[in-house]
């Protein structure tokens, strides 16, 4: 039952990502209809971030005291309500907010997911259980991309497609409700033998002396730890976002796709990147089951994951080739999302008390990113006229990763 429980909550991911990622095509469309500039854009596209950034630790403490089971379903609903309200935007600023409150409904929903990690799932399997509810991400822009795409250029409105998507939400919260529980023990499928084998090897003991004696935060986990992780995840979440945000607009003016090419494009870098967040959560898990230790792998794989995207957008400014520039995007998409295996951070460094917490503090992380790429963006392709210095700045982004990732400690924690 376990793994159908995280199914449901990779579902909405995926409709979390298509609605997030229907702004980011209808963009070109929404642009013209409203007379909206660049940095504009890049405000609109960044609002989302500042209410959810806002509700990241507030989140993950409501999600710690009343379980994420009350918190998803609430989630889901509200911003499928939002996402609805968006679809009757009158301008440019009323996009903005309805963008904002869509944010805030949002924001419980990873931190959510990294609880139930640590509820539902043992050390072994928690890199799967982190890539399943993480490539939901990707999986959701490249579907998003598409179906999206087609939906505006066959129905001719950018207002209808919203509506639609926003309805479909609200509904999947009763699934959220229905299947859900905070606890393996209350859920009547679960028998025995699956609660057993959830709780038999949920500590993790990979822990020195030296590192015990670390200075610890108020979250359980020592300060230098915490603040790689959040570096970390700001300078990954800067490049995953920004691929999202400006991505369809890149192809756009920089390579001379229409709104169909761009969709197909989109779906085809987004896929591979569910490919490479599912090859990352596989990898983990098979080097802590050949004996390696669990920070050791995670960083390792993060690690190299973050060198190969410096490479890939640093190589984009010097190819002609519209389409050996999606398949460098492609390649940068899926060693992105190894990123996924970053949602076992929590479980394996904070107490249980504290995963929720540390998960929305991880998470607001991402959503500072997540606020300042796309207006940093727009600002650099209203200086410069071009994508070939936002392409030198992912690449800068993916150092920054790659240097917050090795930075983290070792130093695991026991229940509490």
């Amino acid at each position: 039952m376990r793994w159908t429980i995280f199914g449901i909550i990779f579902i909405l991911v995926v409709i979390n990502l298509i609605d997030r990622i229907s702004l980011s095509i209808g963009m070109p469309t929404i642009a013209k209809e409203f007379n909206l500039s660049p940095t504009m854009q890049g405000l609109i596209l960044s609002s989302f971030f500042w209410a959810y950034a806002l509700l990241q630790i507030p989140g993950g403490w409501l999600i710690d005291k009343f379980g994420p089971r009350r918190i998803i379903t609430g989630s889901t609903v509200f911003w499928g309500v939002f996402q609805t309200l968006a679809a009757f935007s009158t301008g440019g600023i009323s996009l903005l907010f309805t963008r904002m409150a869509l944010g805030a409904a949002e924001a419980p929903l990873f931190p959510a997911g990294g609880k139930m990690n640590s509820l539902w799932l043992s050390s072994e399997e928690r890199g799967r259980g982190a890539v399943l509810m993480d490539c939901g991400g990707p999986l959701g822009a490249a579907l998003g991309g598409i179906i999206i795409a087609y939906m505006i250029a066959s129905l001719g409105s950018w207002r209808l497609v919203f509506a639609i998507a926003g309805v479909a939400t609200i509904l999947l919260g009763w699934l959220a409700w229905y299947y859900l529980r905070d606890n393996p023990a209350e859920h009547p499928a679960v028998n025995q033998a699956e609660l057993g084998l959830i709780t038999q090897n949920q500590v993790v003991k990979n822990s020195s002396a030296k590192e015990d004696e670390a200075p610890v935060s108020g979250l359980g986990v020592p300060w230098r730890s915490l603040i790689a992780i959040l570096v970390g995840r700001a300078a990954w979440a800067m490049t995953f976002f920004g691929l999202l945000t400006w991505g369809p607009s890149y192809l756009a003016q920089a390579r001379g796709f229409n709104l169909h090419s761009i969709g197909n494009a989109t779906f085809i870098i987004f896929m591979c990147g569910v490919v490479g967040s599912l090859c990352g959560g596989f990898l983990f898990d098979m080097l802590v089951k050949r004996g390696m230790k669990h920070m050791a792998a995670l960083k390792g794989l993060l690690a190299f994951s973050g060198v190969i995207m410096l490479m890939a957008f640093a190589s984009l400014p010097y190819l002609g080739s519209p389409t050996v520039a999606v398949v460098m995007l492609s390649v940068a998409a899926f060693f992105l999302m190894w990123g996924s295996i970053y949602w076992s951070f929590p479980a394996l460094l904070a107490p249980k008390s504290r995963v929720g917490v540390l998960g929305g503090t991880m998470n607001m992380a991402g959503s500072v990113g997540g606020i300042a790429v796309p207006i940093l963006v727009g600002v650099i392709v209203e200086a410069t006229g071009g994508f070939n210095g936002v392409l030198v700045f992912f690449a800068c982004c993916a150092g920054v990763y790659v240097l917050g990732t090795c930075l983290i400690g070792a130093k695991t924690i026991k229940s509490a």
